[in-house]
């Protein structure tokens, strides 16, 4: 039976409480439990900064299976920077090496009066000083805490963005080359709130049990060459990938929105990166894709610097959208943000949100009085960078994201926003995309990827769903549904979609039941997946969110493509007005996005009611 670890800084003390096998078959994994516990144990209104805050990091019934993808972290708490419930995955070895302790879940709540680290084996937890980890980088920190507590220990740190509670400060893991970043929504400035620099786990021998070995032996034949064929591209070049698919496209987009397509593609391409940087390739643990790389920078002023390639994420955010299309600058502003524990994609929309605020005229320059501001300038980047890790000069208002600057501006800045909910939005258009509007505007965490997913792309051209509203909703929320169900299991979004499909399937089934022996129906899978994605809209709904926080910038709005392949193209407020009516009606919401008591009545978790009526 899985246990919980639960550690309370104020008393410095850590518990372990015992998981009942039926609150696993109810809420399944990590994403369930992590939303079922902030639910329950957190009050409406809380500063995410305070010591009453929880961070929950999960692991899930299928984390360390004798199959491909299993090995994909788990971290959640209440946003600073959205205000609402949030989550992150990231991969390496950590999960594995967290499942192997015993713990499934661990939570750490209570703020340490000093700088400390938590340390967990099959034993329990420890909490341990850290005064000589704070103030280093989280590649410094993870090493010094690897030489201490050995190669079989694996870390999770935070790095000086962290620690200086820059609301969108990320959570940093290195396993054999391969990079594992929790990226979004601050949950690295939780810790550094709680004065926590890093948490290490070391497993021991255990093995995840599966009920029915040939089962899963057979799936993974099935599977395996779906796998390797669709994932080609990615084995070979990675996520930079789609950044000659959206220039094509019209979708890449380019000085904080102002248009969707770049000249200087070509220079930050997947296969320039290829041809002139690439290193070598590295994987997660026990993954056959290697999605991942490193990449080195030979000559110039950047010379020297080996690193993990940049996503594609990060040379939209730090690259076309602030106009820095020179990839050994890219590559070292990547290596920086990994460093000092930044979110790129936060930190690149921020800056260039601010680039054109400057160019506007709307940002004064006693803000700005330290720094130039505006597009272009791979230097200019990395200094910004550097600022807001310290919250020094102008970076202190870049450390507060994109909406709390807006916010200081006045309306004319609002309109210039690219983000949902208080989060930006990463390098999938709202405004070329239907999919990713009405994904972005109903998702949990709002401008994410990863609530609803744009895997449209790999429907055929000729598919209705290019074109009825109707479907397009569907398939946002089956998505939804099944990102809440592989953030629960846990596994590898790539593997799990194009090893077993796009949509929650019989496959997916087969692989759950072939390791938990649990006999799961698909309807019962899909309940699961709509009872976690409710919870979390209760939880949101507890934070004050509504209908009015279900809403697309301005920009995809009311302001069409100007150019390009996808000139014309825009999601008009009536066109999302009529989307939302549509999916509160599919999810069982009312008018305002509120979800009706008939339907906690029907995933059995009406007792969650009293968060809307204002009870806790």
């Amino acid at each position: 039976m899985a246990k919980i670890l639960r550690f309370d800084l104020g008393k410095m003390s850590s518990e372990i409480q015992r998981l009942g096998e039926e609150d696993e078959r109810i809420y399944f994994g990590a994403n369930g439990l992590a939303v079922k516990i902030l639910l329950e144990e957190t009050d409406r209104g809380l500063d995410p900064f305070s010591h009453e805050n929880l961070v929950v990091l999960g692991v899930g019934p299928i984390t360390d299976a004798p199959i491909f993808g299993t090995a994909r972290g788990y971290i959640a708490t209440k946003s600073p920077l959205t205000a609402g419930y949030f989550d992150s995955t990231f991969g390496g070895r950590f999960a594995i090496s967290q499942k192997r302790t015993g713990f499934d879940v661990i939570v750490v709540g209570g703020k340490a009066e000093g700088p400390v680290y938590l340390y967990v084996d099959e034993d329990g937890g420890r909490i341990l000083p850290a005064a000589e980890l704070w103030g280093l980088t989280t590649r410094e920190a993870i090493e010094r805490l690897r030489q201490l507590h050995g190669p079989k220990a694996d870390v999770l740190a935070i790095g000086p963005a962290g620690e200086n509670r820059v609301r969108y400060a990320c959570l940093v893991h290195e396993w054999e080359g391969r990079g594992g970043v929790a990226g979004r929504g601050g949950i690295g400035a939780v810790l550094g709130s709680k004065k926590v620099k890093a948490i290490v786990v070391k497993g021991g021998k255990r093995k995840t049990p599966v009920a029915d070995p040939g089962a899963l032996q057979e799936l993974a034949k099935k599977t395996r060459e779906n796998l390797k064929s669709r994932t080609a591209g990615l084995s070979k070049y990675g996520t930079p990938i789609l950044v000659a698919l959206y220039q094509t496209q019209g979708a890449l987009g380019t000085r904080n929105l102002q248009r969707e397509v770049n000249d200087r593609w070509e220079e930050i391409s997947a296969e320039r990166i290829k041809e002139n940087y690439f290193s070598r390739h590295v994987s997660c643990a026990a993954c056959p894709v290697a999605c991942g790389k490193i990449c080195r920078v030979a000559e110039g002023e950047y010379s020297g610097i080996e690193w993990k390639m940049p996503e594609y994420e990060t040379l939209f955010a730090l690259g076309t959208m602030t106009d820095v299309c020179e990839l050994p600058t890219l590559i070292a502003a990547n290596r920086e943000c990994d460093l000092l524990g930044l979110d790129t994609i936060s930190m690149g929309v921020t800056i260039s949100f601010a680039m054109e605020c400057a160019e506007r005229g709307l940002l004064p320059r006693e803000m700005a009085k330290d720094v130039e501001i505006k597009f272009g300038g791979g230097e200019r980047v990395l200094h910004l960078i550097r600022m807001t890790s310290k919250r020094e000069g102008f970076g202190d208002f870049l450390a507060e994201g994109s909406f709390r600057m807006a916010e200081l501006l006045g309306d004319e800045a609002k309109r210039l926003l690219y983000g949902v909910k208080g989060l930006e939005i990463p390098g999938h258009s709202a405004r070329v995309f239907p999919i990713n509007a009405i994904g972005y505007a109903t998702n949990t965490r709002g401008g994410s990827h990863h609530d609803h997913r744009p895997t449209f792309r790999s429907v055929p051209a000729e598919d209705p769903l290019h074109r009825e509203l109707e479907l397009q909703i569907k398939f946002v929320i089956d998505t939804q549904n099944f990102t809440a169900i592989g953030d629960s299991m846990t596994m590898c979004r790539f593997v799990m979609e194009q090893g077993f499909g796009i949509r929650l399937n019989e496959d997916h089934l087969r692989l759950i039941n072939a390791v938990t022996g649990w006999g799961l129906s698909l309807d019962e899978l899909t309940g699961m997946a709509e009872r976690i994605v409710t919870m979390e809209r209760l939880f949101n709904c507890r934070e004050g969110f509504d209908r009015s926080k279900d809403t697309l910038p301005h920009r995809v709005m009311e302001e069409p493509v100007p150019d390009g392949p996808a000139k014309g193209k825009s999601f008009p407020r009536a066109m999302l007005d009529k989307a939302l009516n549509k999916y509160y009606e599919l999810r069982g919401w009312n008018e305002m996005g509120i979800p009706e008591p008939a339907l906690l009545r029907r995933l059995g978790i009406e007792a969650y009611q009293k968060h809307l009526k204002g009870e806790v």
